[in-house]
Order: structure tokens, then C-alpha cells, then sequence
């Protein structure tokens, strides 16, 4: 088995009015917590949403765990064990955090969903990776930080071992991102694979195991964290 989880190799994509993405490659470890940064404006959500196949590259190759994959869709990515946590959630307020976990997969006796497997499936989900969330309570009523829980607990129900999540302090706390933190390394102790959409230096520095910079739609370079500082990757 590849010691990778993610190869993108040499990856092209061009809007109207920008290269967006100027012959990028950006490998991924198994296991590791992986930080792609840069301005806005980078590049960066546009490399990452080909990689979970709302965009499709002009050139280049997309690898995930050593075979060659070429998405029509985010379908195709989910079937191959990629799962995409958005800034902006997309939950239904008056559901329940189950019924949001399971819409459009619900587990079903005799055509009926079954709401009691429903919250078995979160609550053990929830519990085996430290996300504390109740099942039966409905979205409307929970904090932000809670909410990107669900969104975690959605893209695990649907089989993700390797997970993107796209700003994904922009909108807590600093108690809620220390607890997103907490999360993200049992996830990892469990053997899943992170790619987090950041430009915040100090989260880089105190999460990830590896670094790669983008700026303009260009590679700038990939760097080990524990081998650089804040500062290197400014300048980067």
C-alpha cells in the first residue's frame, strides 16, 4: 500500500480571467494532519474542490491511496472515502442533528426510516471520536461549534477516511477551536487523513504534522511543521 493518501500531481485548472491552479502538486500522507495555505485567493479551495470533485482539473492527475481516480462529482469522491466539511454548514435548523446526519442515506425497516438506528449510528460515531453531540436535539437550538460536529459526524456516516475541512476556525471561538483540535488528533490517532484550508499561521503551527504554501496558484513549497516557524512560512 502507498504511503500516500493523496496525490495531485501537476494539477491545471483555468477560469475566464484566472489560472487559478498553475501546475500544482500537493501529496498527502496516510494518517496525517495536512495544512494547505496561502492568501485568499491562492488557489487553495479551488485545488481542494477538485479534489473532492465539484470541479474537474484541465490537466494533471488526481491519486487517492495509489490508483488514479477522475471525478464526475462529489459522488465519486465520497465512493472513494473523501469527505469535504464546507465554512458554511449545510444543515437543516428544525432537524434533528441525526436526521441531518442521515439525510439522503437513512437506514430503513420495511421502507420506514429508522430513527432509533439513526441515533445509535450518530451516538456511537460521537463517541468513538470525542465529538460529545446528542442526536435527538434539533440543529436550531445547538452553537456553531457544535454544528461543524455534525458536519464531521455527516462525512464519517458516509465512510471518510480522508476528511477536508475549508476554514475551519473561521467561525469558532478560541474554546471551540481548541476543542476542534482535540478532535482532529483523535481522528488522526484513528488513522484518518486531514487536509485543513487555513490561513492562519498559529493553528498551522499547532495542529499540523505538514505544511504546503500556495500563493497566486502556484506551488511555493511543502515543508514538515516541526522543521519551520511562522515567520518561514510568512515569507513563504
Amino acid at each position: 500500500m502507498t504511503e500516500y493518501a493523496v496525490q495531485m500531481l501537476n494539477i491545471t485548472k483555468q477560469f475566464p480571467r484566472v489560472l487559478a491552479n498553475d501546475n500544482v502538486t500537493l501529496t498527502v500522507r496516510r494518517g496525517e494532519i495536512h495544512a494547505l495555505v496561502g492568501e485568499n485567493g491562492a488557489g487553495k479551495s479551488t485545488l481542494m474542490n477538485m479534489l473532492y470533485g465539484l470541479l474537474r482539473p484541465d490537466s494533471g492527475k488526481i491519486i487517492i491511496h495509489g490508483k488514479e481516480q477522475a471525478f464526475s462529482g462529489p459522488g465519486d469522491a465520497i465512493a472513494c472515502g473523501i469527505g469535504m466539511v464546507h465554512q458554511h454548514f449545510m444543515l437543516i435548523p428544525p432537524l434533528t442533528v441525526a436526521e441531518n446526519v442521515i439525510l439522503g442515506q437513512e437506514p430503513s425497516q420495511r421502507g420506514v426510516v429508522d430513527v432509533a438506528k439513526a441515533n445509535q449510528i450518530v451516538r456511537e460515531l460521537s463517541d468513538q471520536y470525542g465529538l460529545k453531540v446528542d442526536p435527538t436535539v434539533k440543529v436550531e437550538t445547538l452553537s456553531v461549534g457544535i454544528e461543524q460536529r455534525i458536519e464531521i459526524i455527516k462525512v464519517l456516516y458516509r465512510g471518510a477516511d480522508i476528511l477536508i475541512l475549508d476554514e475551519p476556525t473561521a467561525v469558532l471561538t478560541p474554546q471551540e477551536a481548541e476543542e476542534l483540535f482535540v478532535i482532529l488528533r483523535a481522528l488522526k490517532a484513528q488513522g484518518k487523513t486531514m487536509i485543513l484550508i487555513t490561513h492562519k499561521l498559529q493553528e498551522v503551527m499547532a495542529i499540523s504534522d505538514n505544511v504546503t504554501v500556495m500563493r497566486r496558484g502556484k506551488l511555493v513549497g511543502g515543508v514538515a511543521t516541526a522543521q519551520t516557524s511562522k515567520s518561514q512560512l510568512a515569507t513563504m
